[in-house]
């Protein structure tokens, strides 16, 4: 297992960077448990819900139509991988700036543990627990 500290201190990191995302990139999720889990991080700012085929197109298109750019944070399951999938194809025959190195970067991390989003902050409250738990005192 990679060590809590690092893992606790890179998941800070995304974290902050996705705060700190520039008003015009809009973070995709698949739901709402997601979108209120990215809430309780403190991630705020403009936050849409993807799922299903349909609704994949339509956000690529309302994306294009509104000149924002796009983080798909979808789950590392196989439903979020088809998902984000989907939503790449999209953007690029949409030619809508995108990134899915937060989805990729917090899979790396959490993998083992955790599949989804909405597990993000009971796995960071644990993650902090063990860091504060074997800090010499």
């Amino acid at each position: 297992m990679r060590d809590p500290k690092e893992t606790l201190e890179e998941m800070t990191r995304i974290f902050d960077e996705l705060r700190d995302r520039p008003e015009r990139q809009v973070i995709l999720v698949e739901g709402m448990k997601d979108r209120a889990a990215l809430n309780l991080l403190g991630i705020a700012g403009e936050i849409w819900q993807v799922q299903g085929p349909n609704s994949v197109f339509s956000t690529t298109e309302q994306l294009a139509k509104e000149g924002k750019e796009a983080v798909i944070l979808t789950d590392w399951d196989r439903k979020g991988g088809h998902i984000a999938r989907l939503l790449r194809q999209g953007f690029i025959a949409n030619a809508v700036r995108h990134d899915s190195s937060y989805r990729l970067r917090l899979a790396q991390l959490a993998k083992k543990d955790i599949k989804d989003i909405e597990s993000l902050p009971a796995y960071f409250t644990r993650l902090v627990s063990m860091v504060e738990n074997s800090a010499p005192n």
